[in-house]
């Protein structure tokens, strides 16, 4: 097996892509971050009024410092509405036709047990 080196050309002056850099937290974050940590604990230890106060305000937090994330996600949410509302008519669809095929099947065994 060879292996050939491959070389750039020289006129090419495309860019490498940059590395992806983590995002750098905020202190909204790591208060946010916190918050949800906390609330895991207590959760887990059986307070769960005071977990899901915790996680509320973890959550709250954290859209506040995303707004932007935020923004894109509710714009995006009527196609996934759209999608999900496709998918239930085909299981719908499916459902009826199975109970069609039930119904098509017990008249035929009712048939053949009564002859």
């Amino acid at each position: 097996m060879v292996v050939v080196p491959l070389t750039k050309p020289a006129g090419d002056t495309t860019k490498k892509p940059a590395a992806a850099e983590p995002a750098s937290l905020g202190p909204a974050s790591m208060v946010a971050a916190g918050a949800l940590a906390a609330s895991t604990l207590l959760l887990l230890s059986g307070r769960r009024r005071a977990g899901m106060a915790a996680a509320a305000t973890g959550t709250a937090l954290l859209l506040l410092d995303q707004q932007e994330m935020l923004r894109a996600c509710w714009a995006a949410l009527p196609g996934y509405i759209g999608e999900v509302q496709g998918f239930l008519g085909r299981v719908q669809s499916a459902v009826d036709d199975l109970s069609t095929q039930r119904d098509k099947l017990h008249r035929i065994l009712q048939k053949q047990s009564n002859a």
